[in-house]
């Protein structure tokens, strides 16, 4: 026992780590660093105007409401938005279905707490979502990794999950090569997991970021009953806002706000009304796709410099909307041994083995391609290149 303080935590608090992502931000902010790691959002794509424009507006149109406590499921309006919004994309459901959030990352939070008991399985892609995976760990699952391909989830996967509190999935532009899952994939998941009473939690950050054609529609309009959806205002508009939003069945809902309640009691309302401000009059219809057009040229940047620089011994397929590529190095390269190295030589990604529950492929890096400018895209992945040739040293290849 540490007697240099009173305090004892709690067993579940040694399953509460820093994310990998966060820490290796931390490294890449070093100067002359080319930062390939994180997924944020461009800074370029944010609606600065639109949102000084509309703060003006509700500070004068309803500042007392605005600046108050409010109820925790969050604004009306802004929820009616969310429901006909995902109408449009085949989810039909109201309002009283919609739990505005403190960003998604809230969301998975809440769904493990109503969800998740010590030891109970929760079934999870191979790679998954790093965060899901921090979000989760402190309820004490156990992890079934799910097989899959370029489709997305194997359906035949799905037999040794039949016992699992749900299966976590994010269908869309997922760090698997940028890919979607497939529409038929989707019908045929959504069809085992309702003969199964498998429960389905379908994230989708990046849906609205598609380059060359949108991706089919949500997992939750073939089955809204066993299905709970999370959505985001944070790549669309601006990650510092924190706007999420859960859709869930009606089974669950009280529970999720519940749980909301003794977290935060809502989500900030100002932020709400903000967003509800900018959004209403159909203002994602002309910014969403100068987002897509900016996106899309960094993809080609990154992808022109992927093919001049990188081994041929690496794979990766080319991502079809979202913020990354996923790149597979040649077979017993340890992308996390290789990281300060990289950093050190000035450039910085994600090694890929946070992505498995299991941790079990290491050969995985992950890299955006949003935030840098093309030319120093294509320094970093050269950067990158010469970094992976020197690492053909056996002394830090992973162990036979």
């Amino acid at each position: 026992m540490n007697t240099s303080t009173p305090f004892h935590f709690a067993q579940r608090a040694a399953r509460i780590k820093p994310s990998i992502i966060r820490e290796i931000l931390n490294l890449a902010d070093r100067p002359g660093v080319i930062s390939l790691a994180g997924g944020l959002p461009s800074p370029n794509s944010f609606p600065v105007q639109a949102m000084r424009d509309a703060t003006e507006r509700v500070l004068r149109d309803a500042p007392q409401q605005a600046l108050q406590y409010a109820s925790t499921e969050g604004f009306g309006p802004l929820r009616e938005w969310v429901a006909a919004d995902l109408g449009t994309q085949g989810i039909q459901v109201d309002a009283s279905k919609v739990l505005i959030t403190t960003g998604s990352q809230q969301g998975l939070d809440l769904v493990g707490k109503v969800l998740i008991d010590p030891g109970s399985q929760v079934a999870v892609e191979a790679p998954t979502y790093v965060g899901a995976l921090q979000a989760f760990n402190p309820y004490e699952p156990t992890y079934l990794s799910v097989a899959g391909d370029d489709e997305g989830p194997l359906v035949a996967g799905l037999e040794a999950a039949r016992h699992a509190r749900f299966l976590y999935m994010v269908p869309n532009f997922q760090n698997r090569g940028g890919r979607s899952i497939s529409d038929t994939r989707r019908d045929e998941l959504a069809a085992r997991a309702q003969q199964l009473n498998l429960p389905l939690v379908e994230d989708n950050p990046y849906g609205d970021l598609w380059f060359d054609e949108p991706p089919p529609r949500p997992i939750a309009a073939r089955w809204q009953d066993g299905t709970v959806y999370l959505g985001s205002f944070s790549k669309i508009l601006a990650p510092g806002l924190r706007l999420g939003y859960v859709v869930a069945p009606t089974s669950i809902m009280p529970k999720l706000v519940q749980a909301k309640q003794a977290a935060d009691l809502h989500t900030p309302i100002f932020n709400q009304r903000l967003v509800h401000e900018v959004i209403r009059n159909g203002f994602l219809d002309e910014h969403v796709p100068t987002i897509r057009s900016l996106y899309k040229a960094q993809r080609d940047a990154m992808l022109a410099a992927l093919q001049r620089h990188m081994p041929a011994s690496c794979r990766w397929t080319v991502p079809g909307g979202g913020m990354f590529f996923w790149v597979e190095l040649p077979p017993g390269i340890d992308a996390l041994a290789m990281l300060p190295q990289a950093v050190e030589q000035g450039v910085a990604y994600v090694p890929g083995g946070a992505f498995f529950a299991d941790n079990s492929m290491r050969n995985v890096m992950r890299l955006s391609f949003v935030t840098v400018p093309a030319e120093q895209i294509d320094q970093g992945i050269a950067t990158l290149a010469r970094v992976l040739r020197e690492a053909q040293d056996p002394s830090i290849r992973l162990a036979a």
